[in-house]
């Protein structure tokens, strides 16, 4: 029950803590100057924001209170302040938790101030958020590695979650900018969400390189290249294939989005391209979700 509760947990905070992030980056580079008014678009991103960052907060808080539960093998209930407070100032994925709220804390401030101060609030929920999301590095397999190694296997890690985030925000975002149009007067929103994602080309690209090179850091620091054929036959390795099909999936469909849907967007009145890479992009939330929900329970097994 403890596990399932934990991976449970995991799997929130990795989505929302992507979420805010990508949420809150996608408007600094994808709808700075762009021809059009973005202010109803930026304005949808700021009312969610708060309820994100609210949502993280009491997750982070959760995961702690089931993980101190579960170091001292007692039940959530009877988690005394004590334990709790020792487990946060005594241990690294302590301290990494302690970041990680006040990190959050000043996401939820600037999160409040996204209407009145888009570009300001937004830079610094951005960098908030990240932090948030880096220090998820210290609660994985990369919290057991030691000296050097790991110091660069916990810096790959949160990079490795910061690319992610910012490629499943852009996912979200595209997907409330190419909702079905109530009336001809939402056609501009269509040419803005073909801009915008000519615009995401660049950063997904380098998401994408981000994503694959750290994930060969982290395969050869937990895994290792001598150890690949036997660690692919157990339980540990399926659920890695498994990711990186759906990883591989995604790739195609963003391939699919950049070189076929997207012109297609941009030479149209919006509605019957819309509707094919809305699809697309559906796709690629769910393999997204589903590869998120394969990262809480790998973090849970032993390779």
């Amino acid at each position: 029950m403890a596990d399932t509760l934990m991976i449970g947990i995991r799997f929130l905070l990795f989505a929302d803590l992507m979420l805010i992030l990508g949420l809150a980056a996608f408007p600094l580079y994808a709808l700075g100057r762009l021809e059009g008014d973005v202010t109803g678009i930026t304005a949808g991103f700021a009312v969610a924001q708060p309820w994100l960052c609210g949502v993280g907060f009491l997750a982070s808080l959760g995961g702690m209170l089931t993980l101190t539960a579960s170091m001292q093998g007692v039940a959530v209930g009877d988690v005394a302040p004590a334990m709790f407070v020792s487990m946060a100032t005594e241990t690294e994925v302590g301290r990494a938790w302690i970041a990680r709220m006040l990190a959050l804390g000043v996401a939820i401030v600037a999160a409040g101030q996204l209407r009145r101060r888009p570009s300001g609030a937004g830079i610094i929920l951005t960098l908030a958020s990240a932090i948030a999301l880096a220090s998820l590095a210290w609660s994985g397999h990369a919290a057991a590695s030691e000296g050097l190694a790991g110091t660069i296997h916990r810096a790959a890690d949160a990079l490795h979650m910061i690319a992610a985030g910012i490629w499943l925000g852009a996912i979200a975002a595209f997907l409330v900018l190419l909702r079905p149009a109530a009336d001809d007067g939402e056609q501009p929103r269509f040419r803005i969400a073909a801009q915008s994602l000519e615009r995401f080309a660049r950063v997904g690209t380098g998401c994408v390189i981000a994503i694959a090179a750290t994930g060969l850091i982290n395969f050869e620091i937990i895994v290792g290249l001598d150890s690949a054929s036997r660690v692919l036959r157990s339980t540990y390795g399926y659920l890695l294939i498994a990711k990186l099909l759906l990883f591989s999936g995604m790739l195609a469909l963003a391939a699919l989005n950049r070189w076929r849907l997207t012109p297609a967007l941009a030479d149209t009145d919006g509605r019957p391209s819309s509707t094919a890479i809305r699809r697309s992009l559906a796709l690629e939330a769910s393999a997204a979700a589903s590869i998120l929900a394969l990262v809480a329970i790998l973090g849970t097994l032993e390779p």
